[in-house]
């Protein structure tokens, strides 16, 4: 996470990492997630990416792996909150008998993560609240929880307006000033005047306080560029780079289709390959080569052909399973962890996470857009 958030500065400033020729400069500036109009803003900080959601998998004993980074809005903390709840309430003498890391303290250290990026002009407490699309968004549910569960409010672009250098909040007693704003909507949604034009979900001048330095914006637009997935390649370098510290877990071998020799080793092992688009998400739009049928292999090496630059491939990894309670009854599903750093002053590291499990026999897709699942995770306590 602090490297994650050391290139994001890096990139909007200086540069020096692709000066240094570490990344490619194209990878970067040519990306869809770059944000010129983030360049030369120092956030509160220095911190682009507050919440980072790691996805790490399991394949051995001992061997683990970091296979993607999650910088923009991680989504799925809810589910984490909810499910010990219900365990907790289900198996007390499991919890009684066992030091098990409690996880409930989230929603409140998450509160402090904001409150300390506010900006240098706050004065007092300042005044947090989460951004949301709406009620039609399928994170709704999360959106409304975490706000509960923070004792801050939850808006909609509505709610909110700029007036001089400052944001504001429309309450029963008048306009109240806006500190932080946990944002939960996409860049190109933020700020009509800056961004799409015809968003009705975010805030026109929005970016003109954030760039003034009136409000924080939690994650900041543009740092999606850090959780590409052709950028993810380099995370390791970023970590000597910017740490000068040695990666304690390993990114998953990844081929480039934009590489020539790269393309081609893929295009000829696609059916043993995972392919990904690089500014994909969600499991939407990639290929598991084992589990696709020869139509389906041959017309997405087509793709690949059409726009080389939009992939990247993967190994099929021979992740671990969990025993999960299907309607078979009990059966061994494959299942990946999503940690949750949050990053403020302070750098926390929550001891949980989301464990997401593919419910389907064989699957190895867990997101819960394609149908997977999610178990409660414990982190023994010292």
């Amino acid at each position: 996470a602090r490297a994650l958030n050391a290139f994001l500065y890096d990139v909007y400033h200086r540069a020096e990492i692709t000066r240094a020729g570490i990344i490619p400069a194209d990878l970067v500036f040519r990306n869809d997630a770059y944000e010129p109009a983030v360049v030369g803003i120092d956030p509160p900080a220095g911190v682009y990416s507050h919440i980072v959601g790691i996805d790490l998998v399991r394949t051995g004993p001992d061997e683990f792996f970091v296979l993607e980074d999650n910088c923009r809005t991680p989504s799925g903390v809810s589910y984490m909150l909810e499910n010990r709840e219900i365990m907790m309430r289900m198996f007390p003498d499991l919890f009684r008998g066992t030091r098990i890391a409690p996880v409930d303290d989230y929603p409140d250290r998450l509160r402090r993560t904001l409150a300390s990026v506010a900006p240098a002009s706050c004065e007092g407490q300042p005044v947090s609240v989460l951004l949301s699309p709406g009620a039609f968004n399928s994170a709704y549910y999360e959106h409304s929880f975490l706000a509960d569960q923070m004792g801050i409010e939850l808006v909609e672009g509505q709610d909110l307006f700029v007036q001089g250098d400052f944001v504001y909040m429309r309450t029963t007693e008048g306009p109240k000033r806006v500190h932080v704003i946990y944002r939960r909507l996409d860049d190109s949604f933020l700020d009509p005047l800056c961004f799409r034009p015809e968003s009705m979900l975010g805030v026109p001048g929005l970016m003109n306080v954030y760039r003034s330095g009136g409000v924080a914006i939690a994650s900041a637009p543009g740092a999606g560029v850090a959780d590409d997935k052709a950028v993810y390649i380099y995370v390791p370098e970023m970590i000597r780079f910017y740490l000068g510290e040695e990666p304690i877990l390993k990114n998953v071998q990844t081929w480039k289709c934009a590489d020539p020799s790269d393309r081609k080793f893929v295009l000829e092992n696609l059916a043993d390959l995972v392919v990904k688009e690089v500014h994909g998400s969600g499991g939407y739009g990639m290929l598991v080569g084992p589990k696709s049928t020869k139509e389906q292999v041959a017309a997405y090496a087509e793709r690949i052909k059409g726009d080389p630059a939009a992939f990247i491939a993967q190994p099929t990894l021979a992740l671990s399973t969990c025993p999960t309670f299907v309607d078979e009854g009990l059966a061994p599903r494959h299942v990946d962890l999503r940690p949750f750093c949050l990053v403020g002053r302070e750098v926390h590291l929550c001891p949980g996470g989301l464990t997401r499990v593919a419910l389907k026999e064989g699957s190895l897709v867990v997101n819960s857009s394609q149908g997977g699942g999610v178990k409660d995770t414990w982190v023994l306590a010292d």
